[in-house]
């Protein structure tokens, strides 16, 4: 399939973005690594390169159908860039749908979530990294769980886990009540603002398995402890205050549910709430809900559910046989009324990334920027573990920094050491 031209749908969970996306709602996110020394760009130009093939679904660009939107395969090359704009820029019109960017000791990926989700992402990152070492001249005696770029794609990399997995008959997910968001004031455009902090892993461990919950439930848990000293501030005008529920979006990896290879997005979400309408909740009270809802909500019968939702909707005839340009139009309706209208916000922890010993020893951090929220939701976070630090990184597009502040306050409050490493605000630097 990689050495001839091909197009595919896409997949369930992207079906949304072509319908949602803009300037400053791009549906990009991004994983960085920084290096003990500067970059070689004739190695990780070499890496790139190699790695083209072995990825196929990843050299694609957007086309527009009559009904849907689909993915045709691209001769174009993956373009290598410098790394001095905003990060998680949109992507032009049926160019690429990733980009490898470089600044001095950096190495990022940024993908649209048209291709895929933080999973293969990670995949790609690893693979990418492992090469550029052995480009120049490191030798790797553990080998590396990354994807063998010697053998050829299998045919599971390129399939639509969701409608493979997808059961007919299930009774699907009900609709949730609205949720509170930030109640601030939008920045000037550009929005966006990147705020970073390195948090120990020991600590952090420590702490949460005090609670007996892992770090997900605990910085989740956090999350809404900082959304709920929000809520309660009595200078926020009552009016922003209709829904007292506070909820969490957390994307789950359904891979480690169900035996796929896609390399596509193959993520559903879990939305662990609190409702402050019935009164104040201590930490602890959060945190025990938390980890209920969260073990109750990624039982794979009920992941079944919503799966049976998503995936139900788009195989009705009625639905099918939409123009695309009507489409579009009912998607947007429904992603602000049955999406980000149910949740406060996002909090996405993409693991561990490991590598052995030769590539650890250049390797000083990384670090994930999770995509550019819409103007409801207004902030996020995005969270991955290299050795004894976790990278903890909002992206935020309002006038105030409150929601990190509160967020970061509370684990140094815990004994939690915090390092602010990154901060950019982008409207400054492009004034």
């Amino acid at each position: 399939m990689n050495d001839q031209s091909f197009w595919y749908p896409l997949d369930n969970a992207a079906k949304i973005f072509p319908a949602i996306t803009n300037d400053e709602v791009t549906s990009v996110f991004r994983i960085s690594v920084v290096l003990l020394h500067k970059i070689h760009i004739k190695s990780l130009f070499a890496a790139v390169r190699t790695i083209e093939k072995r990825f196929p679904y990843y050299r694609v660009c957007l086309k527009k159908g009559f009904f849907w939107y689909y993915l045709e395969s691209a001769y174009f090359l993956t373009p290598v860039v410098v790394d001095d704009k905003m990060p998680c820029r949109r992507f032009e019109k049926e160019s690429q749908l990733m980009r490898v960017l470089v600044a001095d000791n950096r190495i990022s990926v940024e993908f649209s979530h048209l291709l895929t989700d933080g999973g293969g992402a990670l995949e790609y990152f690893k693979t990418l990294l492992t090469l550029y070492f052995q480009n120049r001249d490191i030798e790797i005696k553990r080998p590396l769980s990354v994807i063998d770029i010697s053998e050829n794609p299998d045919p599971e990399e390129f399939e639509d886990a969701y409608n493979r997995f997808f059961k007919e008959n299930i009774p699907v997910n009900t609709r949730r009540p609205r949720a509170f968001h930030l109640p601030y004031s939008l920045s000037i455009k550009p929005r966006l603002k990147v705020l970073s902090a390195r948090v120990s892993t020991a600590a952090l461990k420590e702490k949460a398995s005090e609670k007996g919950v892992n770090i997900t439930v605990y910085l989740t848990s956090v999350y809404l402890y900082a959304m709920q000293q929000l809520y309660e501030d009595p200078s926020i005008p009552r009016r922003k205050k209709k829904t007292g529920k506070l909820s969490i979006q957390i994307p789950v990896n359904l891979r480690n549910l169900y035996p796929s290879k896609s390399m596509r997005n193959f993520s559903l979400f879990v939305l662990p709430e609190i409702d402050c309408g019935l009164g104040h909740y201590s930490f602890d009270e959060i945190l025990k809900t938390v980890y209920h809802q969260m073990q109750l909500e990624t039982d794979r019968k009920l992941v079944s559910k919503i799966l049976s939702r998503n995936v139900g909707s788009e195989r009705k005839i009625l639905i099918r046989t939409i123009p695309l340009f009507l489409k579009n139009s009912v998607l947007r309706i429904n992603h602000r009324t049955m999406g980000c209208n149910q949740y406060s916000g996002v909090l996405s922890n993409m693991g561990v990334l490991v590598f052995p010993p030769e590539i650890q020893e250049h390797i000083e951090s990384v670090m994930v920027i999770p995509p550019p929220p819409n103007k409801m939701i207004k902030a996020g976070c995005g969270i991955i573990g290299y050795k004894d630090r976790i990278s903890v990184t909002f992206v935020n597009i309002t006038r105030s920094r409150e929601l990190e502040k509160h967020f970061f306050r509370f684990l140094t409050k815990e004994h939690i050491p915090v390092t602010i490493n990154y901060t950019r605000n982008y409207h400054d630097e492009y004034l």
